[in-house]
């Protein structure tokens, strides 16, 4: 099983010196990755607060990759219907050849109406906006020239360098909605399922390997956040029962106090078991 860590673009994080200092904590401690979000801006009544600091999840894979060796470097998940995905093909290459082939692309649809609207996005387009633009992330990772879409066209233009992670770096399709699930299914390297106990993910398992195989192709990665980030090695078994590759652990509250709690307890208590 590895272990990942999911805060340090949120709250007390955001200090510079305290997230180089707790990314390289982390490393240390044999954290295979660390992970950030994506919102950009949030309405009052949205489920995350929209007054805790929060740092933009690009800008900070970006610094991530300087102060940091071995770790990869996910963003689970970008909420990709609201990115121009020819500006952002160039930011996700940039990020990998910077890190040298660290990154780990998670994707979803979003769900805040008001932040996809202050980016012109409507909500009943969401699904196939982030379809088309995973299509055009693709078609410029392989340097082709012309794309002709509903919501993106261009034509003779191209991008180098590509990726340093061949054809390129693993896109992780999150979502548990049945939609969600066959995209990952039929586009994605891999699943990122969010605050999810073994009990809830089983079945989300099951339905994911059945549209796996209606779509053809190699197993998943499966990546999972579960409630607790304090798990016994016990419940981390479960979940490596199940087929979970990747834990990531998020502290209930972007303290200080508790990330560093989290970064201890999975160094003590589950890495390397």
């Amino acid at each position: 099983m590895d272990y990942g860590l999911y805060a340090l673009h949120r709250g007390e994080n955001t200090e510079p010196g305290r997230l180089a200092e707790c990314a390289r904590r982390a490393e240390a401690a044999g954290f295979e990755s660390l992970w950030v979000g994506d919102h950009i801006a949030l309405p009052a009544d949205a489920p995350d607060s929209a007054t805790e600091p929060r740092l933009e999840a690009l800008s900070t894979l970006t610094y991530l990759a300087a102060v940091t060796e071995r770790v990869r470097l996910g963003v689970g998940v970008l909420v990709l219907p609201q990115r121009q995905p020819v500006l952002l093909a160039k930011q996700l290459t940039s990020i990998d050849v910077l890190s040298g082939g660290r990154l780990v692309v998670g994707v979803g649809v979003g769900y805040v109406r008001a932040e996809l609207g202050a980016f012109g996005v409507e909500l009943s387009e969401r699904a196939a906006r982030t379809d088309e633009h995973l299509d055009v992330l693709r078609a410029l990772w392989a340097h082709e020239q012309h794309h002709a879409g509903g919501f993106v066209a261009f034509d003779g233009v191209v991008q180098h360098p590509g990726p340093v992670q061949l054809p390129h770096p693993p896109v992780v399709v999150g979502g548990h909605a049945r939609a969600a699930l066959e995209r990952a299914a039929r586009a994605g390297d891999g699943w990122f399922g969010w605050d999810l106990t073994p009990d809830d993910l089983a079945p989300l398992l099951e339905r994911l390997g059945e549209a796996r195989g209606r779509a053809g192709g190699p197993r998943l990665g499966i990546t999972v956040a579960p409630p607790d980030p304090f798990l016994t090695a016990e419940t981390a078994a479960r979940y490596a029962e199940l087929g979970v590759d990747r834990l990531v652990l998020v502290p209930a509250e972007m303290t200080a106090a508790t990330t560093d709690a989290v970064i201890e307890h999975a160094a003590t208590r589950l890495i390397g078991r």
